[in-house]
């Protein structure tokens, strides 16, 4: 009894450190694995980040290798065609090969007869050589000629530009020459015209009024029947009478127009439509040109220079009057005098 008093008289026994040892070195292995996990997260996320950037780079080497697959495809294609191509050669290689040893076998079977054929071959080539030498000569010949035509050509430019230079030249003077020509011709138009009309004037003066005789513009119109009878080219002696007037009135004329005026009196003989019956005459064509050379004649005969004079024969081909009646019949029966430039 004493002894369980003096026990429980004695304290009890201390947990607490051991306890507070226990939570210490509890919270000592939480702080220690805390501080590995940091370190293992730490090195973790720096493995992460660099296995992104690895991830990246390995993306770029895959885009650039794909680029490079792609470029390798497009040159694997050309490269397939130039292999197509390759063995496209290569077959007519091997055909030509083949060709060529059949001749060759051929020939190595024929024995002698492969040598002939070879020297014939060979001179064959030969002359194939002679030729293309020749036509080599031939071309160059063709080339020296070649460059002579084109000297030529470059001369004949040059003179055709000389020569066009001229012409332009020559083209001025001439317009001028024929402006001159033209005031000059007009002056000369202009004294004909006035001696024309002191011609008229006398003529009219001379032979007067009669009515067989008339002015149709610039021509004195005489009726047939004043110098021939119908049908005949023979002169009647009141138109011999007639005609001396008028020679002497050309004579006249002459000593005053200008020798440099070229002038000449037209004497055209004229019939109406109706065919001529006559052993003499075949057509009405000859009986006017019949008709007018008498007149001319006759008016040499009385001193006109005959190098003022004309005979031109019409027949029925330029009737004054259109009509079939006696009087336009008439009317068209006629000798007509022109005074004119040659």
């Amino acid at each position: 009894m004493a002894l369980a008093r003096g026990r429980r008289n004695e304290s009890p026994f201390n947990y607490w450190p051991g306890f507070v040892d226990a939570l210490s070195t509890l919270l000592l292995a939480v702080i220690f694995l805390l501080s590995v996990f940091v370190v293992v997260q730490f090195y973790l996320s720096r493995e992460v980040s660099g296995k992104d950037k690895a991830l990246e780079e390995l993306n770029a080497k895959i885009a650039q290798l794909s680029e490079m697959l792609s470029l390798e495809k497009l040159s694997s294609l050309g490269l397939e065609d130039q292999l197509s191509q390759v063995r496209a050669g290569l077959a007519s290689a091997e055909s030509e090969r083949d060709r060529i040893k059949g001749l060759y076998d051929g020939l190595a079977a024929s024995g002698s007869d492969a040598a002939s054929r070879a020297s014939e071959l060979g001179r064959a080539l030969e002359s194939e050589k002679q030729v293309t030498s020749r036509a080599l000569a031939q071309v160059e010949i063709l080339n020296q000629q070649i460059n002579a035509l084109r000297r030529q050509l470059a001369a004949l430019e040059a003179a055709l530009e000389a020569s066009e230079k001229r012409d332009k030249e020559s083209q001025s003077r001439i317009a001028d020459l024929g402006q001159r020509l033209n005031v000059a011709l007009a002056k000369r138009v202009q004294e004909l015209a006035r001696y024309r009309s002191e011609f008229f004037g006398r003529l009219r003066a001379i032979l007067g009024n009669r009515p067989d005789v008339r002015i149709v513009g610039d021509r004195f119109v005489f009726q047939s029947e004043v110098f021939f009878d119908t049908g005949q080219a023979q002169l009647l002696p009141d138109g011999v009478t007639e005609l001396d007037k008028i020679a002497a009135a050309i004579v006249e004329l002459d000593k005053q127009i200008p020798a440099e005026i070229a002038w000449v009196l037209r004497v055209d003989g004229h019939t109406d439509v109706r065919p001529i019956s006559s052993p003499q005459f075949k057509s009405n064509w000859d009986l006017s040109a019949a008709r007018a050379i008498s007149v001319v004649q006759y008016l040499v005969s009385r001193g006109v220079p005959p190098q003022r004079l004309v005979a031109a024969g019409f027949g029925e081909f330029q009737p004054l009057d259109p009509a079939t009646t006696e009087d336009a019949y008439r009317r068209n029966r006629r000798i007509e005098l022109k005074l004119t430039e040659r």
